[in-house]
């Protein structure tokens, strides 16, 4: 248990905020396996402040996801500060999070993500202008730096803390490595010994084990789980219990996966109506079956699927011959 300003953490797990995935639908699949703290996917300042549609509709949270992160980015402190006081104000998100580390290119031509990785007074003087304005907890998630050549991470966690930031997040990588290459966990330690707000470690986290010898090596107060609970939220169910009792939890069968990615689909409908919502699962359905032998077949089915009933019809008759093929083996 730990505090992000005045609201507690109940774990050492934490859902990174993922553009594209992380809606009120995926967050709340995972908090229910016992995330600690889930964040929401990036929304622009711009978005919020001149009310897009599809923007507001991205500021979605279910009240059973509490204690969660929303975040912006931008790259104007007028338009940044805006956006952060509507969330304070009209949202039940606990935490406003601000993007420090999003590498692509249509972000960073804005000045806004990574871009800010250059400038430690620009941090901190967008950050401190955010903080000024709100009421709840105000933290920063970035990267290590631009570069090999401009590695600021150290200088601008000082900054983001002198700002007033009550925690950040510090993914191991460089803006150039995108999402290639490895993670520096050297940095996230040092990043940890040099500030004295929490410090949640980011990157390569794809085993419980993995999990805890970051935490041990690093000090850090919690790890940031990403890519590797892409259609397996029992990455962070396993992942806590093993930092809780030093159990390590079986992985899960093909139909307990099955069941799963159906009530996320569920609530995706639920969320953003069956059509548009049967085309983001099939991404989500692959994830739920990667490493499930014979998925390779079946992909094109999901890919195909334009209805509840032919995504689910697809996921059952594959769980069928899984169990099949157990049986015989």
């Amino acid at each position: 248990m730990w505090n992000i300003g005045d609201i507690t953490i109940p774990n050492q797990v934490v859902l990174a905020p993922m553009a594209g995935v992380c809606n009120s639908a995926f967050r709340l699949t995972v908090k229910e396996f016992g995330a600690g703290l889930v964040c929401a996917e990036m929304v622009s300042d711009k978005g919020i402040v001149n009310n897009n549609e599809r923007t507001m509709k991205m500021l979605y949270i279910d009240e059973e996801e509490s204690p969660m992160s929303l975040q912006i980015f931008g790259g104007e402190k007028q338009t940044l500060v805006e956006a952060a006081q509507f969330v304070d104000k009209n949202t039940t998100a606990d935490i406003i999070d601000i993007n420090m580390g999003c590498p692509v290119p249509k972000i960073t031509k804005c000045d806004a993500g990574s871009k800010w990785l250059l400038d430690p007074n620009k941090i901190h003087e967008m950050v401190a202008a955010v903080v000024k304005n709100v009421d709840k907890p105000v933290t920063v998630k970035m990267r290590t730096g631009w570069d090999e050549d401009h590695i600021l991470a150290i200088e601008n966690g000082k900054a983001l803390e002198e700002a007033g930031a009550k925690a950040v997040a510090l993914h191991g990588r460089t803006r150039a490595q995108l999402y290639e290459g490895y993670a520096d966990w050297d940095i996230v330690r040092r990043l940890k010994e040099n500030i004295s707000i929490p410090v949640i470690g980011n990157g390569d986290i794809d085993t419980p084990q993995e999990a805890k010898r970051r935490l041990d090596e690093t000090g850090v107060d919690a790890v940031m789980i990403g890519r590797a609970a892409l259609g397996d939220p029992w990455m962070i169910y396993r992942t806590t219990k093993y930092l809780e009792t030093g159990e390590l939890i079986d992985e899960p069968q093909p139909h307990e996966k099955i069941e799963v990615c159906k009530l996320h689909m569920d609530r995706l409908i639920a969320l953003k109506g069956e059509k548009t919502a049967i085309k983001e699962m099939r991404k989500h359905a692959a994830w739920y079956l990667k490493g499930v032998k014979g998925n390779g077949k079946v992909r094109r089915r999901i890919n195909e699927a334009e209805t509840r009933e032919q995504l689910v019809t697809v996921l059952n008759d594959f769980v069928q011959e899984s169990q099949a093929r157990m049986k015989v083996s």
